[in-house]
This record gives structure tokens, C-alpha cells and sequence, in this order.
């Protein structure tokens, strides 16, 4: 398992950000805007005149919901009095009996409304802003590091960077050369907010790839200083808030667009961030599909040009929101059993102290890029190759032929979305690397729940924990086992390990993974105290074993009742 640090940081593929897909694409945005404009009217458009009506119809009603009951600072000003009149055409159309004249009335609102999202949607990118940003960020996060070693402004001595503390691992070189022979599409895990930031950093300044476009919620355009930069550094908008028809067509074809254009995306898959705290263990193929439909146009057109995904999988020793996020995960599974709590994580102090932590204490964020694949899910190598699992060599021209010819099939290219989206979960899982903290994390969970058998989960999560201590012996026994299990699914390519799993003795594991989990959050999933392993929040605790949920690993240990037996005496004796 390679890794790119300090001493490995890449060139960029393309030095002069002039030549690089998403400033093309901002330079040529008008064209764009037109291409996406006419793709989404003539693909509406194949619908009998009936049903166009109904969509037009479904749009509107949504949309003056969204303008009453979410309204937001960002929204246009006009937004009431434009769907007033696109509802006044729509109802003197229903008045009107030709069926040709009802058909052109539905073109003409198609395009107003297709215009006004694509208008909002598609960003642009300046390389002023871009490398002020770039600098920006390098600054503030090396002084923010030197100030907790030598003071905010005292310079001189070894300065650490950023990228120091960004452990890349996986197909770095195949990302750099498959960049240069067809379309990359990243799909990363997502987990964090902070997420978008950390990946496109990692990419720019270790991997030395061309910044990449992609979809950013538009209530961070409620900032004027953050819809300034957002406007400018190639991001798209997204507003989640709409789930009208003709909105999720134009934010399909603007992805597939992208794709044939060569433009590098990246899109979370997952469609949020995950409030359990697992991996994906499914994702939302709305945005996968477009790159099937990507790599069928392509052909069609006679290129030669490949689409390549890569599977991102981001970890970090601990999450900036992970209080929150599973108390929603717990409020949606458990209902009234619990209270969701307002999400502060966001807040510029809670960032800035979980980047300083980042920074300042000895954890790092790890990144592993996943095999890449082609739209198949079929493995690709360095030069773009495409490979069955038998090792043969395939043409992706033939996945998309009927008689010979490249043809388009919607029910064949949803089952290859549906395939696609499998493989994409299987190497989330295989590509995954395990940190200390998430080992530690299961390992402590499932003997809290070896301990009390008789409770379910939710019982569990209401012990209290100031009564409780875990055993020093017993974790230790439960860690180790696992930790053997992981070393062989390890060898049989069903997981990676980080270096201190590979290579240190089980104690020192265990002292790392406590250190990690209780370095950022105030109220701790795990510390120690004069010897004592406690727990502050079970919670918290279950958040981060949920990492490897899904890997069978709780059969992986065995404990017996006698051990048990023997750690509750000793908590009653203390």
C-alpha cells in the first residue's frame, strides 16, 4: 500500500490553470448553458404532451411549498412572481383544446423554467480567486499550526504544512495518468462537512490534479463571502430543497455534461452525510447514472474517450460533527426514544477548533483512493484498459451495442447504474483503511454489549456511564482478535490497514485509539483516567464502532462468561 506525504507531493499534471477542463468550461459558459438547456428540453420532451403538463404542473406545486415554507436569503426576489405566471399559462392552457397548441404552450414554460435553474446552477471558475484561495487556506493553516508549536506569527525553524498531516494511500499514479486519457468522476465516501474541502485540497496540493467541479448546497450561498468564493472556484449549486421533476433533469444532464466535456467531478454518491457513522452501504443512483449515459454519448459521438471512477474513502480519527450526526441517526431508528439536537458543528469556532486539533495533536486525515473502474464497475489499468474478473481484456463499446452499433437503451443502462453502484459499495469496503480509533471504537462496543446481553440497543445507549468502567484485560483480548481478523482480510484484499495496525503490538493500539477518540469531542467516547478506560458518551462510542459495521466482524472474537464474570466483580470491588 503506497503513500504520498511531505516528501512525495506531486506536480501538477497541468501547470497553467489555464489549460484546465473546469476554467474551459467556465470560459465557454454561455455554450454550455445552452447545450444543458436544449439536452433537458428535447429529454422532457419525449414524454407524451399529457404527461409534460403533468411535470410542469408537479413542478410549480412544489416549488410555490418550497418559496412558503423554506424561503431563504439567497432566493431570487422574483421567485413569487415568476411561478404566478408560469401557474396563470399552465391553467389558460388547460382552457385550450388543441392539443398542438398545448404541446408549444408546454415548450415555451419548459424553457423558461429549464433556463432559470440552469442559470443557477452552472458556476463558473476564475484563477485569480482560485489561487487566492489556495493561498489563503496554505497560510491559515500553517499559522494556525506554528501557533500551537511557536506562537501565530513567529516564523523560522521546520515548518510543518497542511499537507503533512493529509495521508494519501492507493492509486495515486493511475489518478494522475487516467486524468490524461479520458473523464475522472471521484466518488468519495462523505461523513463530514468539512469533506469537499479536505478532498479538494488533497487532490491539488499532494495529488496534483486540476481542481475538479462539483455540487455545492446552495445555503452556503447565504454567506456573501462564501457565495463569492463558491461562485468562482468551479462548484455548481445545489439546492436540496428542490425535488421537482425538471430541477433533478437539469442537475442530471449538467453532471452528464460535465462528464462528455472532460471535465474531472466529484459527487457524493451517498447523497449525505452518513449519520450512523458506517460506510455507504448503498447509494443514490440518480448521479452514478449519468456517467453510464456519459460513456454511451461519448461513443455514439465516435470518440474514444473513457469515463473513470474512483472510489474516495475519507477518514478521520474523529468527526467534527459526530454528536449530531448520530443523534439524527438515532431520533429517525429509535423515534420518540430520542431528541435530535441542534447541529452547532458548522459554527466557525467548532471548525476552527477541530482544524486545530488536526493540526496540533498527533492524528492526521487519511485518504484512500480506490481501484479504478470503468462505468461497468469493471477494473481499469494505468493505460485505461478495462479487465473482466478473469483478467480479460474488454471493450466498453460492446456494453452499449445492439446489432453492431452503439444504441441507447434506458432499461439496460439502469441495470448497469444498479451494477455500477454495487461495485462502487464493494471497493468502499475493500479500500477502506482502519484507523486505531475505529478498531478501538468497535472493539469497546461490542463488549459493552457482551456484558449486558439482555438489553437492546437502545437499552445499552441509557446505561449510565458514570457507573461503568471497561476492563483492561478484557479489551485487550477482544481488540487483539479482531485486530488478527482484520490482518487476514487484509491479505485477501478485503480491507486495508493504517501503519500503526500493521505494525504495533496490540497495547500501544489500544492507548492510540483512546487518544484519538478523546482528542476532540468534550464530552468523550473513550479516555483514560489514572489507568481507568471510561466512557462519557455511549453514543459517541457507538458512532465510531459503526465504521466497521458490516464486516462480520463481531463473530471475529470469542470472550468467555467467566471473563466477564471476573471484570464486573472487579468494577463492584472498585
Amino acid at each position: 500500500m503506497s503513500k504520498y506525504n511531505i516528501e512525495t507531493v506531486h506536480p501538477h499534471v497541468m501547470p497553467d490553470l489555464s489549460d484546465w477542463p473546469v476554467y474551459n468550461l467556465s470560459e465557454d459558459r454561455r455554450q454550455f448553458i445552452e447545450d444543458l438547456e436544449e439536452n433537458t428540453l428535447e429529454e422532457i420532451l419525449e414524454n407524451p404532451t399529457d404527461k409534460v403538463s403533468e411535470i410542469i404542473s408537479e413542478t410549480m406545486y412544489l416549488e410555490r411549498i418550497r418559496i412558503k415554507e423554506e424561503p431563504w436569503k439567497v432566493d431570487p426576489p422574483n421567485e413569487k412572481q415568476f411561478w404566478r405566471r408560469i401557474k396563470k399559462s399552465l391553467v389558460k392552457d388547460s382552457l385550450d383544446q388543441p392539443r398542438e397548441k398545448a404541446a408549444k404552450n408546454n415548450e415555451e414554460l419548459l424553457r423558461q423554467i429549464i433556463h432559470r435553474y440552469s442559470e443557477e446552477i452552472v458556476g463558473t471558475f476564475r484563477i485569480s480567486t482560485f489561487l487566492f484561495a489556495r493561498r489563503f487556506l496554505t497560510f491559515f493553516f500553517n499559522r494556525l499550526f506554528q501557533a500551537k508549536q511557536r506562537g501565530f506569527f513567529r516564523y523560522g525553524g521546520a515548518r510543518r504544512r497542511l499537507y503533512e498531516k493529509i495521508n494519501v494511500y492507493g492509486e495515486v499514479e493511475k489518478l494522475r495518468e487516467l486524468f490524461k486519457k479520458g473523464s475522472i468522476v471521484v466518488v468519495p465516501t462523505h461523513h463530514s462537512n468539512l469533506d469537499s474541502i479536505m478532498i479538494g485540497y488533497a487532490l491539488d496540493a499532494v495529488v496534483g490534479i486540476p481542481s475538479f467541479s462539483y455540487g455545492a448546497g446552495l445555503n452556503l450561498y447565504n454567506s456573501g463571502y462564501a457565495a463569492y468564493f463558491m461562485n468562482r472556484i468551479g462548484a455548481y449549486r445545489v439546492d436540496r430543497r428542490k425535488k421537482n421533476p425538471i430541477y433533478l433533469k437539469v442537475l442530471k444532464i449538467n453532471s452528464r455534461l460535465l462528464i462528455e466535456r472532460g471535465v474531472n467531478s466529484i459527487f457524493f454518491p451517498g447523497g449525505t452525510r452518513s449519520r450512523s457513522g458506517a460506510l455507504e452501504d448503498k447509494v443514490k443512483l440518480g448521479l452514478v447514472g449519468t456517467t453510464i449515459e456519459a460513456q454511451r454519448n461519448l461513443l455514439q459521438s465516435g470518440s474514444d474517450k473513457k469515463v473513470f471512477i474512483f472510489p474516495l474513502i475519507l477518514s478521520y480519527p474523529f468527526v467534527l460533527e459526530g454528536a449530531q450526526l448520530i443523534n439524527q441517526h438515532l431520533k429517525k431508528s429509535g423515534k420518540e426514544r430520542y431528541i435530535e439536537e441542534k447541529d452547532n458543528s458548522y459554527k466557525p469556532f467548532k471548525v476552527l477548533q477541530f482544524i486545530w486539533k488536526i493540526l496540533a495533536e498527533g492524528t492526521e486525515i487519511t485518504l484512500s483512493i480506490g481501484q479504478p473502474m470503468d462505468v461497468m464497475g469493471n477494473p481499469v489499468d494505468i493505460n485505461g484498459d478495462s479487465f473482466d474478473k478473469y483478467g480479460n481484456q474488454l471493450d466498453i463499446a460492446d456494453y452499449f451495442k445492439l446489432n453492431g452499433k452503439v444504441n441507447k437503451n434506458r432499461q439496460r443502462e439502469q441495470q448497469y447504474t444498479t451494477e455500477l453502484g454495487n461495485a462502487i459499495v464493494d471497493r468502499y469496503f475493500k479500500d477502506n483503511i482502519v484507523l486505531s480509533s475505529h478498531l478501538v471504537a468497535f472493539a469497546a462496543f461490542n463488549l459493552l454489549k457482551k456484558e449486558n446481553p439482555r438489553l437492546d440497543l437502545y437499552g445499552i445507549l441509557r446505561l449510565p456511564e458514570e457507573d461503568y468502567r471497561f476492563s483492561e484485560t478484557n479489551l485487550h483480548c477482544v481488540t487483539g482478535q479482531i485486530l488478527e481478523r482484520l490482518r487476514e482480510m487484509t491479505s485477501e484484499g478485503e480491507i486495508k490497514l493504517s501503519k500503526i495496525l500493521e505494525q504495533e503490538e496490540t497495547d500501544t493500539i489500544i492507548r492510540d485509539g483512546i487518544k484519538q477518540l478523546g482528542a476532540f469531542h468534550v464530552v468523550k467516547p473513550l479516555r483514560l483516567k489514572k489507568g481507568k478506560i471510561l466512557s462519557d458518551s455511549f453514543q459517541l462510542l457507538y458512532f465510531y464502532h459503526n465504521r466497521l459495521e458490516h464486516y462480520g466482524l463481531d463473530k471475529a472474537f470469542q470472550i468467555s462468561p467467566a471473563q466477564l464474570l471476573k471484570a464486573d466483580l472487579a468494577l463492584q470491588e472498585d
